[in-house]
């Protein structure tokens, strides 16, 4: 968000009004952009950006462990990324088998199950391994699902989830005319997770690049212009604020649209509305 709407209360206070509400996301999707201009503007070799970035990730997963969050989804490699310079993806898998290894302790503290979306064949062996090792330590987690997309493209996830319905087909299992979302949702990475309610992007960039496409159709989005090394445990409390003063309609009208057809010029300012959100508590 560009202004604070909220200047007097603490990250604690706001956090434990926000941990009153029961119509939070059950899914936040995030990515994770602005690494390379963080650097760039400290005259600093971009790997220094996504190392930087490192502590953005633990803020977000504080947060969401804190407010009860069910899942968390960082976009942390995509298909894409690939193209970028040998030297900067060999960095970023090596900072990721870093973090790895080092948050593992205190993600297994707070009960935090970790999950894994992409292709994991076109990861480094290395790589592969080390995440095979984390998801078998944090598989008891009973808490925050940390869901990482690597090597992730969302038209790629609906290309394998559409070769599963084929060959459900071919093996008879599946009539054509049987053919339905959820069965299509069963071929992707991960159809038990709920879709994504909220989907924030950071750098002030407007696109989904690819993100979760199928899944996030009706998630709210939100682009903040913070880069996402700066991107810390206030910016996320702010997004989850505005999410909830949002009214998801999914094409129909909500009954406070409804009221407002009946009633010309009833509509909220966006102070009441921030009242409303948190209560007037003066």
């Amino acid at each position: 968000m560009a202004t604070d709407p909220f200047p007097d209360l603490t990250d604690e206070q706001l956090a434990g009004r926000l941990s009153e509400r029961k119509d939070l996301p059950r899914h936040v999707a995030i990515i994770m952009d602005g690494n390379g201009r963080w650097a760039r503007r400290r005259h600093l070799p971009r790997a220094a950006g996504h190392r930087a970035g490192r502590h953005a990730v633990r803020a977000a997963v504080r947060v969401c462990v804190r407010l009860g969050i069910q899942v968390l989804t960082l976009y942390t490699f995509s298909r894409e990324n690939f193209r970028r310079p040998p030297a900067e993806v060999q960095a970023l898998w090596n900072f990721l088998e870093e973090a790895l290894l080092e948050e593992q302790a205190e993600l297994a503290e707070h009960g935090v199950c970790l999950r894994v979306s992409g292709d994991r064949d076109l990861l480094p062996e290395r790589a592969r391994t080390i995440l095979a090792e984390a998801e078998s330590a944090l598989a008891g987690g009973r808490g925050l699902i940390l869901n990482l997309a690597l090597a992730y493209g969302g038209r790629q996830e609906i290309l394998r989830a559409v070769r599963h319905v084929v060959q459900r087909v071919a093996a008879g299992e599946l009539r054509v005319d049987e053919l339905d979302e959820e069965s299509l949702r069963q071929g992707f990475y991960h159809p038990e997770l709920p879709d994504p309610d909220l989907v924030i992007r950071t750098s002030g960039e407007c696109r989904l690049s690819n993100f979760l496409i199928w899944q996030a159709a009706y998630a709210e989005l939100l682009i903040s212009p913070v880069l996402w090394p700066d991107f810390r445990e206030r910016e996320l409390l702010l997004a989850l604020a505005e999410y909830l003063d949002r009214e998801r309609r999914y094409g129909g009208l909500s009954p406070a649209d409804a009221a407002t057809e009946a009633r010309p010029g009833a509509a909220a300012g966006a102070g009441d509305r921030w009242k409303r959100l948190l209560g007037n508590r003066s």
